[in-house]
């Protein structure tokens, strides 16, 4: 088989992609080995991922399926003496904030309906699994060889592979990128469900998400699901869950109760309605994710601590960014540099360099990040955590005033990302 795309993953990465690149009027095929509908988490999308799914002609679709509308997130301090509240707001074209909203998504409703809209659109699926990484023999990506459903093998041949895998990071563990490493919150755990009976508050703000904390790197989400159901998880420090000697279900319902009052009253009782699971050592970036023929989208080359909800956000942008970075390509954009897709790359890490230090600011500074957020900084701290990060001619000052907290240079000649904090620093 043949195709300009083979898209690897057939999640909210893979069909936006999909989506974009046809309506550049490139063709694609997504290879996904799951049958959908499957459970994820990564439930709750920042102002700007509503904003693209808006770009996608979604909104309807969304308004019509009914997902809960979030119109901001509050954090709750430890022992719940003191919270704070960020809305969701948007920019207009000349520059106002206005009140705005996004969704909550349960993945699996969500991203079924992606896959359907993106083969509507005329993307093709391949039902299987990629085993293999197709090269030329200059080291460039000429496609992808895939176990079918029915256990036979095809090559589908590509000018360009996107990885869209996710945490599975298809490319990077082929050797096709530079190494992958782990990042500063990489002895973590997380453990998750879903429960019933939550108490929310009343009115607008009815199905925000609400972050609970309790000390660093020791927190809780709350984000709806539906009018029923909430999603809950924890993210503890691994030596912390390996000490507690609980299953994983007895840690999670301990922990709802214990980890901040404010948590408790929310969810007197436990009624848990889904599997418990975890996902471990989750925080990684790989060095040179792009390269001839191949881009490996959102979390396929990096991933922190998602206690802002970037995930979803970052998979869609970086999507709509490889779309036209694509198409830069096939018409035949740098061809005759070593990275054709460097721009891309440094678009991308400067994007998920702000990313990085916001989480890292919250975590390290939590009090000055309450000030930036109520007093100094208000309307920056919207735009930051509303995933207004790309593109940036000069960082703002909200962005300059963590760094400088965090003792962190961000300033590079050569576009490539420095691992900070993380357990080593890989050769160039």
């Amino acid at each position: 088989m043949k195709t300009q795309v083979a898209i690897v993953g057939g999640g909210p990465g893979g069909t936006a992609s999909a989506m974009f690149l046809r309506e550049l009027g490139i063709q694609s095929v997504i290879i996904e080995k799951e049958t959908f509908p499957r459970y994820r988490i990564g439930e709750s999308m920042t102002g700007e991922c509503g904003a693209i799914v808006r770009e996608l002609g979604l909104e309807d679709r969304m308004l019509k399926d009914k997902h809960p509308i979030k119109r901001g997130l509050t954090v709750y301090g430890a022992g719940a003496k003191n919270s704070w509240f960020v809305p969701v707001m948007a920019r207009t074209e000349d520059g106002k904030l206005v009140e705005e909203f996004t969704w909550q998504v349960r993945r699996s409703k969500f991203d079924q309906m992606l896959l359907e809209e993106a083969i509507a659109r005329g993307a093709e699926l391949v039902q299987g699994q990629a085993t293999e990484v197709l090269t030329n023999g200059n080291g460039g990506v000429r496609g992808v060889r895939v176990r079918m459903a029915d256990g036979g093998m095809q090559d589908i041949k590509a000018e360009v592979v996107l990885d869209c895998s996710g945490m599975a990071t298809f490319l990077a563990n082929h050797g096709v990128t530079g190494p992958k490493y782990r990042g500063n919150y990489d002895r973590q755990i997380a453990i998750f469900s879903q429960v019933v009976g939550a108490i929310r508050d009343e009115g607008p703000h009815r199905d925000d998400t609400l972050i609970l904390y309790r000390r660093k790197n020791h927190w809780s989400w709350f984000i709806p699901l539906d009018e029923e159901v909430v999603s809950v998880g924890v993210v503890v420090p691994a030596a912390y869950f390996a000490e507690k000697k609980e299953s994983k279900r007895d840690f999670l319902v301990r922990e709802l109760h214990d980890l901040n009052p404010e948590l408790k009253r929310r969810i007197p009782e436990v009624k848990l309605v889904e599997e418990v699971r975890s996902v471990v050592n989750y925080s990684y970036q790989v060095r040179q994710f792009a390269g001839p023929g191949f881009i490996c989208i959102g979390d396929a080359h990096r991933f922190v601590d998602p206690v802002f909800s970037f995930g979803l956000y970052v998979t869609m942008k970086e999507a709509q960014f490889a779309a036209q970075a694509v198409k830069d390509y096939l018409e035949g954009g740098n061809r005759d540099q070593p990275n054709p897709f460097a721009q891309h790359i440094k678009l991308v890490e400067d994007g998920y360099d702000a990313v990085e230090d916001v989480v890292d600011a919250f975590w390290e500074h939590p009090l000055a990040f309450a000030a930036f957020t109520h007093v100094r900084y208000r309307d920056e701290v919207i735009d930051m955590l509303s995933g207004r990060v790309y593109g940036m001619d000069e960082p703002p000052r909200v962005l300059k005033a963590m760094r400088k907290l965090l003792k962190r240079d961000r300033s590079m000649d050569d576009g490539i990302s420095r691992p900070l904090g993380s357990s080593y620093t890989p050769a160039a």
